[in-house]
């Protein structure tokens, strides 16, 4: 995606909404962002670029927000997500071990988004679902008490 792309695009007449809106607010910058990606669905350099633009901020200062909080993301998630819970109950009880096959299973690394854009993997450290570790998460299903071999079943029946 680049800037040449990204201004002919209709997403980006939303973009420029959001933060003409937001502009004269003091503090906007986390809220505006939060619009970028719910509009986006990330947050790619073009369009922080824009963000900062738009609100007369650093580049450097929209990066260091996008980068220090979790919730936002500079790569693009997958049509279905899949978080692995790695909180201590899950990881004790084989968590790392649905996580290599899930990685394995869709060829991609943590972080990481499918070719086709379906799916994406990221693991977190609690979803408090400890009872039912380990525990990963497609979207909002949830799976619990799995072992590695129950992976490509799990994952064929959103591949179709």
């Amino acid at each position: 995606m680049d800037n040449g792309c990204l201004k002919n695009d209709e997403k980006y007449q939303k973009l420029l909404e959001v933060i003409e809106a937001n502009k004269n607010i003091r503090g906007s910058l986390i809220r505006v962002l939060h619009d970028a990606q719910e509009i986006y669905g990330y947050l790619p350099i073009e369009v922080q670029k824009v963000v900062a633009e738009g609100l007369g901020i650093p580049l450097a200062e929209v990066y260091g927000v996008v980068t220090f909080y979790a919730q936002f993301s500079t790569k693009p998630k997958g049509e279905y997500k899949v978080s692995v819970c790695l909180g201590t109950a899950c990881y004790v009880k084989g968590s790392d071990k649905l996580l290599e096959k899930l990685q394995e299973e869709l060829g991609i690394k943590v972080g990481d988004c499918t070719q086709d854009g379906k799916f994406s993997i990221e693991a977190c450290r609690c979803i408090g679902a400890c009872g039912l570790a380990p525990v990963f998460t497609i979207n909002s299903d949830v799976y619990g008490k799995k072992i590695p071999d129950d992976v490509p079943g799990i994952i064929a029946k959103y591949k179709n």
